[in-house]
């Protein structure tokens, strides 16, 4: 009788313990600790500039650190599984783009990951675009010479990426089944590295996001021939689109945003969507993407999972068509 009496008052206090847990978590300001913002890309690159950005604002609104980190490798995988392994309290979330999000699901064999199942879409936050550039010094002056030297050379001529999967690469593959050309394709680690060897005359040429090319463009390091959006940068005015120089229908749209750890409570989802939201109209926000090429977006965590979903039947359809041969 003693017995089950002390077994019974432990089992209330453990349920009480429980409660005033979950009431305190409820309860909760957030942000209250520093959040970790997960960069699947190396240091200097197009994602890691505009996530840096962003959580820059962020941390002003919220009165919280964002810790940027970068986990750069095997095709933006590595860093996406850190988001996923994380624990789902809204204190670990990170960069998702048309690479990790969409394109690698078509691209692989077998991914680590599932989007749908592992993730949770928070905020789309810009669109960016590609230019074709080759070195300042290089022969190569339009896309059509582009496209004539690698026929006249097939298998010979190179171009490089940020790493399989990125826009930079499946817009060179896109490029090779428009143009019907033979070219080798080349991954680094990151932007920074690939451009020094297309400075450095290593590569022919590359597919690069405005925010990487527009300086080393501006500064005259590097020669842009065309641009993968349907209509002319205004930052690149004189500039032709790769459809108005011949390849019509072409454009590759390099899109961002944040996703978390699947099973993030819905609140904090919620805080964060608003706070992207309240930042994409920030001035400091609004004209540094600007100064990168890119233009801002924004929505509900329901139409970015929209996004996510169409571009992954966009990009599935076009690597089959492209006959992109899937990655282990």
């Amino acid at each position: 009788m003693l017995h089950q009496f002390f077994k019974r008052g432990l089992t209330a206090l453990a349920v009480a313990g429980v409660l005033a847990a979950t009431g305190a978590q409820a309860q909760e300001a957030y942000p209250s600790k520093p959040v970790t913002f997960i960069v699947p890309s190396a240091a200097g690159g197009s994602p890691d500039v505009l996530s840096r950005l962003f959580t820059n604002q962020l941390s002003k609104d919220l009165k919280a650190t964002f810790v940027v980190e970068n986990k750069p490798g095997a095709a933006g995988n590595i860093g996406i599984m850190q988001i996923r392994r994380a624990a789902a309290d809204g204190y670990t979330i990170g960069y998702g783009n048309i690479n990790t999000l969409a394109v690698n699901r078509s691209l692989f064999k077998k991914l680590p990951y599932d989007v749908d199942a592992d993730l949770t879409p928070v905020a789309h936050l810009f669109n960016l675009y590609n230019v074709l550039i080759v070195p300042a010094d290089s022969p190569v002056k339009s896309v059509q010479d582009l496209i004539d030297r690698a026929k006249e050379k097939p298998g010979l001529m190179s171009y490089g990426a940020s790493g399989v999967g990125t826009t930079g690469h499946m817009g060179g593959e896109l490029f090779k089944s428009m143009a019907k050309v033979d070219v080798m394709f080349i991954p680094y680690n990151g932007g920074p590295a690939a451009l020094q060897d297309l400075m450095g005359g290593r590569l022919d040429f590359m597919f690069s996001n405005t925010s990487e090319a527009l300086p080393l463009v501006k500064s005259g390091k590097l020669r842009a021939l065309g641009v993968s959006s349907l209509k002319r940068l205004a930052l690149l005015p004189d500039v032709p689109t790769l459809d108005e120089a011949g390849l019509k229908g072409y454009e590759t749209v390099a899109w961002g945003g944040v996703v978390a750890p699947k099973g993030t409570p819905a609140d904090r989802i919620a805080t964060l969507n608003t706070a992207m939201q309240n930042a994409l109209k920030e001035k400091t926000v609004i004209d540094g993407l600007e100064a990168l090429g890119a233009e801002p977006a924004g929505g509900t965590p329901e139409q970015f999972a929209k996004l996510m979903n169409d571009e992954t039947a966009k990009w599935a359809r076009i690597i089959d068509e492209a006959k992109i041969e899937k990655l282990d």
